[in-house]
């Protein structure tokens, strides 16, 4: 491309840039995980570079993190991502890159460590405001509910149930011994058993009226409203066999993965603590026991 075609493709962009931006349109990041969680990040230069080196325009200072990792460019039909070549990939919609691609509304962009959602659309504040309000409830890694969302539907649910005398059950597991898959295959690794597995089990076994949530690192929890602790227990099996039987394969890497299991009942007298305590204590009670196992 000759010098002079060239700064009228750059003045071109920068003038739909400018366009977009006086209708209040600029596409931008929202990051959804990592330490600097509900920043955004408008997306209004004609070139927007990710990495952990401090000349990049979104820093992000992790160790997994590429000091150059991947760049957003503005054009013509819209925003497109390109890998620079990093250590660790950069993925979208837990794809890895392989060339130059445009992004659409919604895409989740992960690099290392951090996780962005792409925004783009006619109402820019609107649907940021929206994701904000969703990051609330929802956990940015796994997109399962979060623990705030988790201790505020157990409460409402243990209100309901001891009002009209209808059984709830809790069942909390953890997955066994994540410290040796982060050790052994890294963080990357682990994060993404974490997705995986929140991901297999919210799509196959979760209804619309029970709350999957993730309580904390690698601990999960499922509350079934109108359900006894015997049929809980049969959930809670048929998830841990799932779990066992799906493979998990990282940078072609085999990584067995088990969950241990404690499941109970609500009590008339429960508080949340109360009722969380003692299904914790039954999952406890099957990590001594052996892992990989239910008690109920």
């Amino acid at each position: 491309m000759s010098p002079m075609r060239e700064e009228k493709t750059r003045v071109s962009l920068i003038s739909k840039i400018a366009d977009k931006r006086l209708a209040g349109g600029i596409p931008c990041f929202v990051q959804i995980y990592g330490k600097d969680i509900g920043r955004k990040y408008p997306l209004d230069k004609v070139q927007t570079s990710i990495g952990r080196g401090p000349d990049n325009t979104i820093v992000c200072d992790m160790d997994n993190v590429s000091r150059s990792h991947c760049k957003i460019y503005a054009g013509a039909g819209g925003s497109y991502i390109e890998d620079s070549g990093s250590t660790n990939g950069t993925f979208v919609n837990d794809e890895e890159l392989q060339a130059r691609r445009k992004m659409n509304n919604g895409d989740f962009v992960k690099v290392g460590g951090v996780i962005f959602k792409y925004i783009d659309g006619d109402n820019i504040e609107q649907l940021y405001y929206e994701e904000i309000y969703r990051m609330a409830i929802i956990d940015g890694l796994t997109q399962v509910y979060n623990k705030r969302f988790f201790v505020e539907f157990i409460d409402r649910e243990m209100s309901r149930c001891q009002r009209y005398n209808r059984p709830l059950t809790l069942v909390m597991f953890d997955i066994d011994h994540f410290k040796k898959v982060n050790d052994e295959f890294g963080h990357l690794a682990g994060d993404y058993v974490l997705k995986k597995l929140a991901g297999s089990i919210q799509n196959k076994n979760i209804r619309k009226e029970e709350c999957f949530a993730r309580y904390g690192g690698e601990e999960f929890a499922i509350v079934l409203p109108d359900t006894p602790k015997h049929n809980g227990a049969i959930l809670a099996e048929k998830v841990r066999a799932m779990v066992q039987s799906t493979r998990y394969e990282f940078e072609g890497n085999h990584i067995p993965v088990t969950i241990s299991m404690g499941v109970d009942e609500m009590q008339k007298s429960d508080t949340v603590d109360a009722f969380v305590q003692r299904a914790d204590a039954k999952l406890y009670e099957g990590k001594q026991g052996g892992r990989n196992r239910v008690v109920s």
